[in-house]
């Protein structure tokens, strides 16, 4: 794949930036269909930014202290994008709601990974909350963003096996593996238009009966179910 049929990827952190390393190290493969374009950070000691700079990428810090208003963070978050003019957004660890507007203005090119099998345990603390539930398999979601918090069409899942010894660090571990795995596989998707978000559902491509052409998006009315990767850690003997 040429750099010129690539497209463009922004991702959106706060902190270490270790999903956003896992993308990072994707796109290092020419094959894969994006290179990653600019970082944009909500604090300016965020971690990830200079993870960011030593592969060369753009890495801005847009500090939310230095404003008075959500509305005036956002547009200065937008002044970057529009630089960047990125095809997908990828939040990555984005610790910060997004308004209404800045979500609809990317409607279907954002993405964000989400630690639980959604819609269980939308929020925080989901490790924690899925060991008081009792749960015995945990994992990891990409969706896309909408305006209510993680309630945006499911791309991809990964499960793990939650261990009778696990504790709420332990199993976060072990999680954050799966999703060093599950983001650059979904976010694939997304870039090829295998799966695109079409009247609020994720719609995935479908290979049509032979010799037929009646399907000229090649995009199925319903969404499949949506995808299980099974880490190492679910696999059974």
């Amino acid at each position: 794949m040429t750099a010129a049929q690539r497209k463009r990827i922004a991702v959106l952190i706060s902190g270490r930036g270790t999903n956003m390393k896992a993308i990072i190290a994707a796109c290092m493969d020419p094959a894969f269909p994006g290179e990653v374009s600019a970082v944009i950070a909500n604090r300016p000691d965020a971690a990830g930014l200079e993870t960011a700079r030593r592969y060369d990428i753009a890495a801005h810090a847009v500090d939310q202290k230095a404003y008075q208003s959500r509305e005036e963070h956002e547009r200065a978050v937008l002044d970057v994008l529009e630089a960047v003019n990125p095809d997908v957004i990828c939040l990555a660890g984005y610790m910060r709601l997004l308004t209404t507007d800045f979500v609809r203005r990317f409607d279907g090119r954002m993405i964000n990974i989400h630690p639980s099998l959604l819609p269980l345990f939308p929020g925080l603390d989901t490790h924690a909350r899925a060991l008081a539930a009792g749960m015995r398999v945990h994992g990891c979601t990409v969706h896309y963003v909408t305006e209510r918090m993680d309630e945006g069409p499911i791309i991809a899942q990964a499960a793990i096996a939650i261990e009778p010894e696990d504790n709420a660090d332990s199993l976060a571990d072990r999680l954050l593996r799966a999703e060093h795995r599950l983001y650059p596989h979904a976010l694939r998707m997304v870039l090829t238009g295998e799966v695109r978000m079409v009247n609020g559902q994720a719609a995935f491509r479908r290979r049509p009966p032979a010799l037929q052409e009646d399907d000229a998006e090649g995009l199925s009315d319903a969404p499949r179910p949506p995808q299980i990767l099974l880490s190492p850690d679910a696999r059974r003997n």
